[in-house]
């Protein structure tokens, strides 16, 4: 039976920079309740731009803080909303489905 993934990880196109540090790619962790607490599950299934931003912050290794999140590159944003979306499918969706 496919597992399904806890992890994730996204190589960025566009590096965030930490003072001296560039963060080259981001690990997502599957969010749990506490994680998603106040934010519409719809919304992130769509994929909309201000809910996966919401839930990065609390989700992503090395955290990330609001500002940072706000400046990702769009397709580095879109890449992030779709691993994030595919910790909402079952096992039998994500066989179907090709992640990175």
């Amino acid at each position: 039976m496919n597992e399904r993934p806890t992890t994730a990880t996204v190589k960025l196109e566009e590096p965030i920079e930490r003072g001296e540090e560039k963060i080259t790619e981001l690990t997502l962790r599957r969010p749990d309740a506490g994680s998603l607490r106040g934010l519409s599950l719809a919304e992130l299934i769509k994929m909309d731009a201000g809910a996966v931003a919401a839930l990065l912050p609390r989700i992503t290794m090395p955290p990330l803080i609001a500002a940072e999140v706000d400046k990702l590159d769009p397709a580095d944003l879109f890449a992030c909303a779709v691993e994030v979306s595919t910790f909402f499918m079952k096992r039998e969706e994500l066989a179907a489905f090709p992640t990175t």
